[in-house]
């Protein structure tokens, strides 16, 4: 099922029904508060934190929000962020949903302030380990998982690897602005680097030179390269937005060392789960893609939805790849049918 824009659809809104059937009572209902986080500073929401260990021994920063009186409907929300970005990404889901369910943060390995990674342990199938570790560890009920960009792509390993999680455990996901496989690795290097039209393999190279000078790539983009905040607002985002969303974006990326970015970069350049997804399809899946998405483009999205049986498509028409941020309301809109049918699903798996 597709739509585009705000627009829900007659068929849409009959599968929503028939999927929450008569088990959507008002104690279900999670709907995001619009205009959370406007008046809210990048950054600043917090809570107290706690350590998950990984397998191989890295220190995971994760915060919980846990929901107020009244509104534990037994569903944990995880979010996942993506590359070169941290868990304050989420700023306006964060606040929208404060209170009304259990939600999860974290911060992926050599990201934010999670504990450095070796760079043989910094892959897509790695971090879905982590985050069955991140799950296992902080949620006991039912879990949604919400991934955008590198955090879509932890969630698609994680069910390539685990997929007897999915249907039960896990009773919904949502992928935004993500892909299974196929990327041009190189486009996750124009926010960092201005690599103009280099092919996969010159650009290959020159990440491997670079890497090894990474302390000097740090330096250059700390003592004023700002091209990078340039580079971020055209890419980032679909349309112009307020400046002080391209420059928190920016300030996220400024922060990742470019020796991560280097760990990673083999990883992105040879993932293919396309022929794993199955799993996605036991629950509740939406897709969510911005139609002008410069990093994972919307053709990303349309192949996901085509892949995974009874997945939703969301089209957002004008945003770009941090469609999250540019367009909070509409993606916060989909997240609550989500949460409806999530619900519908826990409950289906109770009884």
């Amino acid at each position: 099922m597709s739509r585009t824009g705000k627009a829900w659809g007659v068929a849409a809104g009959l599968v929503g029904v028939a999927a929450a059937g008569a088990t959507a009572r008002a104690v279900q209902q999670i709907k995001a508060r619009p205009g959370a986080g406007d008046a809210t500073p990048f950054g600043s929401l917090s809570s107290p934190s706690l350590k998950v260990v990984t397998d191989d021994g890295i220190d995971l920063h994760v915060e919980i929000d846990e929901p107020d009186p009244g509104h534990d409907n037994g569903l944990t929300v995880v979010f996942v962020h993506g590359f070169t970005m941290s868990r304050h990404c989420w700023h306006f889901q964060r606040a929208a949903y404060r209170g009304l369910v259990r939600t999860v943060f974290y911060d992926q390995r050599s990201h934010g302030d999670s504990a450095r990674s070796t760079g043989e342990n910094c892959t897509i199938d790695q971090l879905g380990r982590d985050l069955k570790r991140v799950v296992e560890t902080t949620a006991h009920g039912p879990v949604v998982i919400i991934g955008h960009s590198m955090g879509g792509m932890s969630l698609i390993s994680m069910a390539a690897q685990f997929p007897e999680m999915f249907g039960d455990k896990v009773v919904g996901t949502a992928l935004i602005g993500t892909t299974a496989g196929g990327l041009d690795p190189g486009r996750i290097l124009f926010p960092m680097l201005p690599l103009g039209s280099l092919g996969g393999r010159a650009i290959g190279r020159l990440v491997r030179v670079l890497d090894r000078g990474h302390t000097a790539v740090d330096w250059a983009r700390a003592t004023g390269f700002r091209l990078a905040e340039v580079v971020v607002n055209r890419f980032a985002f679909g349309v112009d937005v307020p400046r002080n969303y391209a420059e928190f974006v920016f300030d996220m990326i400024d922060a990742t060392p470019f020796e991560v970015v280097a760990d990673f970069y083999p990883s992105f350049a040879s993932l293919d789960h396309y022929d794993n997804l199955g799993a996605l399809g036991q629950a509740p899946c939406t897709v969510i893609g911005g139609t002008l998405d410069k990093l994972t483009g919307i053709g990303h999205s349309r192949k996901l939805h085509s892949r995974i049986p009874g997945s939703e498509l969301f089209e957002v028409n004008g945003a770009g790849h941090m469609v999250l941020l540019e367009r909070h309301d509409e993606v916060n809109a989909e997240l609550d049918h989500l949460f409806e049918r999530a619900l519908a699903r826990a409950e289906e798996n109770a009884g």
